[in-house]
């Protein structure tokens, strides 16, 4: 467990928990323990669904500015990579990711949310990239993420604007998947994931792998790809069981397997 990020484990979720107050500043030392609870969460068995949450009051605001002000090229280049790389940590999780966002997922925050499959969204939220008001861009998968997420027009309006977005526009683009009020936030996100947790987890890793990877490829190298995930998934235990339990007309007890 890291001093500002822990992966806590009830009935099958996963909450990575960020701590660090008042605004979750994602420093480097928040950076390694989110790669730490991120890999945590994906080898450990008894995770079949994980939440990403910075608590009641705010999600994440934002990187360590103070942190960041004074390095040069040199120094940026040598840590742009990993910290970057922390935030894929969370997005190859092979089993469904939810971010439950509260008051502002705003810079990295907003980069953190878009590693995630789905977020669920407070309605007095805001989210958003707001570095070019401070000279720089997106450096941890925004311009990438989100692009692919609500549009290449879209990103750029708002990557080159760094204006921040509410919840219900969040919501009309795509950027949020759900919006609920603000004391219902993490309930709601563990909702959402929490029909996964007695799922097929093969087939589930399969789906995620066949989506994101997918969408890296031509149609034709994202369809070979699909057909081999789907292939390999007969080599599974839980394929037998949904089979058989569907020529039996029985509800599948799959084990994970």
């Amino acid at each position: 467990m890291g001093e500002f990020v822990r992966l806590e484990v009830a009935d099958g979720i996963g909450t990575i928990r960020l701590d660090r107050p008042p605004m979750n500043a994602l420093n480097s030392q928040v950076q390694e323990e989110l790669r730490a609870a991120a890999t945590a969460a994906a080898t450990d068995d008894a995770v079949r669904a994980v939440v990403v949450y910075g608590g009641e009051t705010v999600f994440a605001a934002g990187a360590d500015i103070k942190e960041m002000a004074g390095m040069d090229y040199a120094g940026m280049s040598a840590r742009a990579g990993a910290l970057s790389s922390a935030f894929d940590a969370v997005a190859r999780i092979p089993k469904p990711v939810v971010a439950a966002i509260t008051g502002y997922a705003l810079g990295g925050g907003c980069e953190l949310a878009l590693a995630c499959d789905w977020r669920v969204v407070a309605d007095d939220a805001r989210l958003g990239q707001p570095e070019i008001k401070l000279g720089v861009i997106p450096g941890a998968g925004g311009t990438q993420r989100l692009a692919r997420l609500i549009g290449p027009a879209r990103a750029k309006e708002l990557i080159f604007s760094g204006r921040m977005v509410g919840a219900e526009e969040a919501l009309r683009i795509g950027l949020a998947d759900r919006v609920v009020p603000a004391d219902s936030v993490y309930i709601a996100a563990v909702e959402l994931v929490s029909a996964y947790r007695n799922g097929p987890a093969m087939a589930l890793r399969a789906a995620k792998a066949a989506i994101d990877g997918g969408l890296e490829m031509d149609l034709a190298s994202g369809l070979a790809w699909e057909s081999q995930l789907f292939a390999s998934l007969f080599a599974t235990e839980d394929q037998k069981i949904g089979m058989a339990a569907f020529i039996a007309k029985e509800k599948p007890g799959f084990t994970g397997s």
